[in-house]
């Protein structure tokens, strides 16, 4: 009982929101309005710019270590047993060799400073500041890869919707030519011109594309979702699509398009030059521990010893004042060869960074030829499969034509007709494998962002 409660309320806050989205206005939007809106409401592009703000309040801390440092203590304290002391008896008028108890002090004793340390050299400090600094520019590179994948994801789920579209509205357009052609049909079978079979045949083939339709239709629904999560918008927004299939621009393959490259393009290898520099930095910092460090530092502040509480808290001229200013000098002499062999790990990271580098490069290579021979091969597949889909689609009419004039069969016309349709399916796979492809080119050659804006 309790399931089928469940799958009822289910379906009722479903139908809810279907309701409530099909109240509010439909906002038409071009490719870029959607890359625009994803860059801000994106959940990943969100984290990724916190992670900014975290870098950027990082490297505030850091400098804030150079800073001036003041802290204010206070210590109020009950000897409820003074310390003894021992003197030599003969001090008090005893006998020389043995030694009297003495207590000093007083039972209440107070504290009160305030404390100024400043930082005068620490080779650390400056080389963290740096390295700080460069973590930010690695966090900015974290909101560039994340802006990549993106924009290629929303480019792909917009030209997925748009070829869905077309798609559908060429079912459409099928629906209408075989219903025609079925009530043609039927005529010239009450007229006594066609036999029951021939109308039989088209009766099938009408009801599978009154299925494709209905799947189409659910397919094109699927690919919106997949758009409107990719951007970071609520299901139960209502969009539609502004740009069309006409005023979206192949890219076209040119000598320039490899020549302006660089591999700091490609940010997966720009990211690895920033961390080349950060095992720089961290190695750089582990050496400059050897150096001295020298601090500043002062305290001033006043202090009372009392046997009476009610003299301790009336903070009277008996207090007295106390000061303090020195320079402090920390020089390592010798720590067990520790930090020698900090330096050899991360001399060792670098070089595996290096390495990796090297990696990146040649599978940036591999993915530029593959993208290229892809793109090329299916902008060919395209243009052989639009010329099929106008060849199938003369075939039919002619076909048609014939049958209507009785010097065709009926399988003659249903065979062109799958025929025309499955030329149909095959041009719109291939106009968005080329769409596919084209965006694969340019994010492989680094021009994904580029190309957004």
């Amino acid at each position: 009982m309790k399931r089928i409660y469940l799958t009822l309320l289910v379906v009722a806050v479903g139908w809810t929101q279907r309701i409530h989205a099909q109240d509010k206005p439909v906002t038409p939007m071009s490719l870029q309005q959607c890359i625009e809106y994803a860059k801000v409401n994106n959940p990943n592009l969100k984290n990724a710019q916190a992670g900014i703000d975290a870098a950027k309040a990082r490297v505030g801390e850091t400098v804030a270590t150079g800073l001036p440092q003041i802290a204010a203590n206070a210590d109020l304290g009950s000897n409820f047993i003074i310390p003894t002391s021992f003197l030599p008896a003969e001090i008090l008028g005893g006998p020389k060799g043995e030694f009297v108890g003495v207590k000093f002090g007083t039972q209440y004793v107070g504290r009160a400073t305030i404390d100024v340390n400043q930082m005068i050299f620490n080779g650390s400090y400056f080389v963290g500041l740096k390295a700080s600094r460069t973590y930010t520019e690695l966090s900015r590179k974290d909101l560039i890869s994340s802006q990549i994948d993106v924009v290629a994801a929303i480019k792909k789920a917009y030209y997925g919707v748009l070829v869905s579209a077309e798609r559908l509205a060429l079912v459409e357009k099928n629906v209408q030519r075989l219903d025609s052609l079925l009530n043609q049909t039927k005529v010239m079978y009450n007229n006594g011109f066609a036999e029951k079979i021939d109308v039989s045949r088209i009766q099938v083939q009408y009801n599978n594309i009154v299925t494709q339709k209905k799947t189409s239709t659910i397919g094109l629904q699927v690919g919106m979702n997949i758009l409107k999560f990719q951007m970071g918008l609520p299901m139960t927004e209502n969009i539609t699509l502004s740009d069309n299939l006409e005023s979206i621009q192949l890219q076209v393959l040119s000598d320039d398009f490899r020549k302006d490259f660089a591999y700091s393009n490609r940010i997966e290898y720009s990211k690895l030059e920033i961390n080349h520099i950060l095992t720089e930095l961290d190695i750089k910092n582990t050496k400059v521990q050897y150096l001295p460090k020298l601090d500043f530092y002062g305290s001033y502040g006043a202090s009372y010893g009392t046997a009476a509480f009610s003299n301790f808290i009336s903070f009277g001229s008996q207090w007295r004042d106390l000061g303090v200013v020195g320079i402090r000098a920390n020089v390592p002499i010798f720590d067990g060869l520790r930090k020698s062999n900090q330096v050899q790990q991360k001399k060792i990271q670098l070089q595996q960074i290096e390495n990796n580098q090297v990696f990146v490069k040649n599978q940036i290579d591999m993915e530029q030829e593959q993208s290229t021979l892809t793109f090329a091969n299916n902008l060919e597949t395209l243009k052989s499969q639009r010329s099929n889909m106008d060849l199938a689609q003369e075939v039919y009419n002619v076909s048609v034509i014939k049958y209507q004039q009785g010097v065709g069969s009926n399988i003659e016309v249903i065979n062109a007709d799958a025929s025309f349709k499955e030329a149909q399916t095959n041009y719109y796979a291939s106009l968005y494998d080329a769409l596919i492809a084209s965006v694969d080119l340019e994010k492989s050659f680094g021009k994904i962002l580029a190309s957004a804006n």
